[in-house]
């Protein structure tokens, strides 16, 4: 069976592709910071890597079939500085860019990149994307998440010209019961308070985790798919459909509604409070038409399976 590279492997999503694909009968290299990583299974391996040195273990290039690039800093894990946006670009472009250093200067049969980007492409919403959604056609917005998005894209698009094919997933709000954007949302909802952001009227453009993982595989085995796609679910919900929906779940009827006013996110979280209020709804047309089936086309149906 083919063999996957995968970089920021231990993060959630990675770990959870990483099941599937073990699943399917593939064999897995995690490419971490720390050489001394021993895995406990015989379907998955470490390979070293150091971005800054822009080094990577050849052993792992020369065996891999197709990479899947998911490593990048956190966006929502600290507060905006300006040190800190550069090193969410610089996570990004500079492990891109060891990526493409790798694939020209060590022997490799890798078939197909596959990297993520995210839905922090687009912008605020329009009348037409209100309508019919952003496609992959829309320009990369000018705000900070839209241009870190660009430059991840172009770091990574080199690997074209040496003939790898390429696959862009701009992934939306990825919910998962074992960490991320749910997790945030679970928390006040411990207290029994169902937290609204602002108005609670800007649009979640979101994707079962699962899903998610799935599209990743989807991109390794159809040979059809190359450029960007939207890895969001078809049915976008509001922040307060979402809310609301998640606290019935846990709670039936006992929850009070409460909303959190804009100004006190914005005290809060800083500039990253333009993207939490910032509404966006994304279309997921272009992967469907590709052929992909969701598993989890609705808010319910995914928290249901992820709260049962």
């Amino acid at each position: 069976m083919q063999t996957i590279l995968i970089t920021g492997g231990t993060g959630m999503i990675g770990k959870r592709l990483t099941e599937l694909l073990i699943e399917k009968g593939y064999e897995v290299i995690i490419v971490s910071r720390e050489s001394s990583v021993v895995s406990k299974r015989k379907s998955v391996s470490y390979a070293n890597w150091n971005i800054a040195d822009q080094t990577i273990n050849k052993e792992a290039i020369a065996k891999t079939d197709h990479i899947i690039h998911l490593a990048g800093a956190g966006v929502a894990d600290k507060r905006w500085s300006e040190k800190r946006k550069q090193e969410i670009v610089n996570s990004r472009t500079q492990s891109s860019a060891l990526i493409v250093k790798a694939l020209k200067e060590i022997p490799n049969h890798v078939q197909s990149v596959v990297s993520a980007s995210a839905i922090g492409w687009y912008g605020a919403d329009t009348n037409v994307s209100r309508q019919n959604g952003f496609n992959e056609n829309t320009p990369a917005d000018k705000e900070f998440l839209g241009d870190t998005c660009r430059l991840w894209e172009e770091s990574i698009q080199p690997v074209e010209a040496l003939g790898k094919r390429l696959v862009k997933l701009r992934t939306g709000i990825v919910l998962s019961n074992k960490g991320g954007a749910l997790a945030e949302f679970r928390k006040p909802l411990k207290a029994f308070v169902a937290a609204i952001l602002g108005n609670g009227q800007q649009v979640v453009s979101w994707i079962h985790i699962d899903d998610l993982c799935r599209m990743y595989i989807e991109a390794i085995e159809n040979k059809n798919l190359h450029g960007a796609y939207n890895a969001v679910a078809p049915n976008p919900v509001t922040n307060k459909m979402l809310t609301l929906s998640l606290a019935k779940k846990m709670h039936d009827k006992f929850y009070l509604p409460i909303h959190i006013p804009s100004f006190m996110l914005k005290i809060i979280l800083g500039e990253m409070s333009i993207e939490v209020l910032k509404s966006a709804t994304v279309s997921s047309h272009k992967i469907q038409t590709a052929g992909f089936s969701f598993l989890y086309p609705a808010v319910e149906n995914a928290l249901e399976e992820l709260i049962g």
